[in-house]
């Protein structure tokens, strides 16, 4: 796969991703509004019911008191009667037809039991109405009309209830607005009817609420209102023409988001779990993605450093034979053995390099059979450093000791702890482009020996620093193979140190060396 279409791939699977997450935070929000619209409107709807039932029982109780009153059969204190004449004429049929309409009003005075405002007295007027509709052949007289009681005619008599009704309703509430409102409603009458009507909409909350008069508190509310103007619902209550007092009842619900919330919550968790599956699956797809392509580049720089490994001393071996084959040189003995032992010390070479390759493989493996004596760290670091004198010498360079632990014996396996200092040292020679110039340093520090290698060669970044004990990692210089090297020594150096209980890092910088620190728990 191209960098270029692994980049395009990454990108569509990140934008789809990204797509899925806006759709579903989209649709929750739409979810929620949807959800504070239905309840806002639920809670207006009982309001408008619980005010409606309250106004309501009020005018009945009234209404029955008023009944009682008009049982008794009292005689008005006064009457007075208006008369409306209506005439109607058709010319072609000749007919006249003339309605009479007498509206009678009868005032009565009594008891102030009806409201409780401290009144001797009431004034209540009585209406009632009489209709009078005659048909003549030929156009009358209002007088004759009138006079006229020889004239067959059709006569009702009714009370008018609606407009008796009406009357009364206006004179009630206006009689009504005078009394204190908590002896109008009560709390428990108010808490009835407004849970009675919330329920009916599912909505099971708890809920406080008050009646406030000209934004005023009044008597009537429940023991934890508070006002809250931005998510108090408002609604008038006992509303007239002369009323002054502008009553409203308020209510508002101290958990009304979490109610809300509620409704969707299963919803939007099942939708946060499968978006979170989603990612984490996407990004674990990504990690391997990026870890394949590491991988690969890694394998490939792995057989190109193998390759030019190898490559060297299989030339060798070959100039060597074909030497060897000369006639003129076989039968110089001195130049056999020497090009004999350029064979042998190729042939070590890669059989060391396969070794070192085997050793990291049974080390993954757990294969590796290490065990363990007391030895002496300093006399590993010796014998370690005898292995290498001979190529810094020939390179014009040197290896310096301070082993100024007082203490250095250690638990550990001798043949791969001195491979692990010698890989170390060959590092700091092959990564040194001039004289290499080695310190190697032990202190004790508490019930730990300290070992640290120091160069001044080239160094490396702080990217390489944290991944130079990566297996088959090695710096990139792009196609420059002027290091030799298969990125194995250093996986394999950490793993032996981990397996002796210790630790390693490294401290480097780009043009002035490297320094690797080696902790080792000290035996007594």
């Amino acid at each position: 796969m191209s960098k270029r279409l692994f980049i395009i791939l990454v990108l569509l699977m990140s934008l789809s991703l990204v797509g899925i997450i806006f759709v579903q935070a989209y649709y929750i929000n739409n979810s929620i509004e949807n959800e504070e619209e239905q309840f806002n409107f639920n809670v207006k709807k009982a309001l408008s019911y619980t005010v409606r039932q309250i106004e309501d029982n009020e005018l009945e109780g009234y209404y029955k008191k008023y009944h009682n009153l008009i049982d008794q059969e009292k005689q008005a204190d006064s009457i007075s009667v208006s008369e409306l004449f209506i005439f109607q004429q058709n010319n072609e049929t000749n007919e006249t037809l003339i309605t009479r309409s007498g509206i009678l009003e009868e005032n009565y005075k009594l008891s102030s039991s009806l409201f409780d405002i401290g009144l001797d007295s009431l004034n209540i007027k009585r209406i009632l109405n009489s209709t009078e509709t005659k048909i003549y052949s030929n156009q009358p007289s209002l007088d004759n009309e009138i006079n006229a009681n020889h004239i067959s005619s059709i006569i009702t008599q009714s009370r008018l209830t609606e407009a008796e009704k009406i009357v009364l309703d206006q004179s009630l509430k206006i009689g009504a607005s005078r009394i204190p409102i908590h002896k109008r409603v009560n709390e428990e009458e108010i808490s009835e009817l407004l849970t009675r009507k919330l329920q009916e909409d599912n909505i099971d909350l708890d809920y406080e609420f008050a009646i406030y008069s000209n934004d005023l508190a009044t008597k009537v509310q429940s023991e934890n209102f508070e006002l809250q103007k931005a998510s108090t619902f408002s609604i008038r209550i006992f509303t007239n023409e002369v009323d002054k007092n502008n009553y409203s009842l308020l209510v508002n619900f101290p958990k009304r988001n979490k109610f809300v919330q509620s409704s969707i919550i299963r919803m939007t968790l099942l939708s946060i779990i499968f978006t979170s599956i989603i990612i984490i699956a996407y990004s674990s797809a990504l990690l391997q993605l990026f870890r394949q392509r590491k991988i690969s580049e890694i394998k490939t720089d792995f057989i190109n450093n193998m390759t030019h490994e190898f490559k060297t001393p299989i030339a060798t071996i070959n100039l060597a034979l074909d030497a060897i084959k000369n006639p003129k040189v076989i039968e110089d003995k001195e130049r056999v053995m020497r090009y004999l032992q350029m064979i042998k010390d190729e042939n070590k070479r890669m059989h060391a390099q396969v070794e070192n390759v085997l050793r990291i493989s049974k080390l993954e493996k757990n294969e590796l059979n290490i065990s363990k004596d007391r030895v002496k760290l300093h006399d590993l670091i010796e014998d370690a450093i005898t292995h290498v004198e001979l190529i810094v010498e020939d390179r014009k360079g040197f290896i310096k000791t301070h082993l100024d632990a007082d203490k250095s014996s250690v638990l550990a396996n001798e043949t791969h702890f001195t491979n692990v200092i010698v890989n170390i040292l060959d590092n700091a020679i092959k990564y040194s482009p001039d004289a290499p110039k080695i310190d190697v340093y032990t202190e004790n520090v508490g019930t730990n020996i300290i070992l640290k290698i120091k160069d001044k060669g080239s160094g490396m970044s702080k990217a390489a620093q944290k991944r130079v004990f990566e297996k088959f990692y090695r710096e990139h210089t792009g196609n420059i193979h002027n290091v030799k090297g298969h990125g194995l020594g250093l996986a394999y150096v950490k793993r032996i140190v981990e397996d002796h209980q210790g630790h390693i890092s490294v401290e480097s910088e780009k043009e002035k060396g490297s320094t690797f620190i080696i902790k080792l728990p000290l035996i007594s």
